[in-house]
């Protein structure tokens, strides 16, 4: 069945799908679950630190998105919508552990004192993951609006930490040539994200 589905949906965009599964086309939906689940997975991971609670609140997720599905109203792409519902239920899943988790020993004496203990929550900061989330989705867009020379030179040295010399090679140009591209690429890409600064905050982007 899923092979089918696939083979049906095949090059159709996540757009198209959105329209079918607001038409009740449940498999339309079933697939674009599909293509986001490793995803928002990840991220859920990634904010939970627990493979069974990730995989539990994806499910919750996903069962949320098609319960509001017709309120979708495409100001963000249906991967961001869907990674923010993820977010949501992952702080949902954090406040409910950190009431239950929590240690408390009230009323402790020390010396003449009586002091409240209260032991750290290690976990991830959800707002902050939020945050990285919002910034990973613009730097991609933004790295697909270099023009295509810079972008080359960015991607394998910059993505996948190729040797400037194999980078080079692979583009058939000097090593001298490559740098100068690739700080090219750098700064294009430097001017391109401060524009969202407004929206991240000075803080969250990346100015190394």
């Amino acid at each position: 069945m899923i092979q089918n589905r696939r083979q049906v949906f095949q090059g159709v965009t996540d757009e198209a799908l959105v329209d079918m599964a607001q038409s009740q086309n449940d498999q339309a939906f079933a697939e674009l679950i599909e293509r986001h689940q490793n995803s928002c997975l990840k991220l859920a991971l990634s904010i939970l630190r627990d493979k069974s609670d990730a995989e539990d609140e994806v499910q919750n997720a996903c069962w949320k998105a098609f319960e509001h599905l017709a309120q979708f109203n495409r100001e963000a792409k249906f991967s961001t919508w869907l990674t923010r519902i993820v977010v949501n239920q992952c702080l949902m899943r954090l406040r409910q552990t950190k009431r239950a988790k929590l240690f408390y020993m009230d009323d402790t004496q020390v010396g003449e004192d009586s002091v409240t203990l209260e032991f750290r929550d290690d976990n991830l900061n959800p707002e902050e993951a939020l945050g990285k989330l919002e910034i990973a989705e613009a730097l991609k867009q933004e790295i697909d609006r270099i023009p295509h020379l810079l972008r080359n030179v960015f991607l394998l040295r910059d993505v996948q930490e190729l040797p400037m010399e194999e980078v080079a090679d692979r583009l058939g140009i000097s090593v001298a040539a490559a740098k100068s591209r690739l700080l090219r690429a750098r700064l294009e890409l430097r001017t391109r994200m401060s524009r969202h600064q407004s929206g991240f905050g000075a803080a969250s982007l990346i100015t190394a």
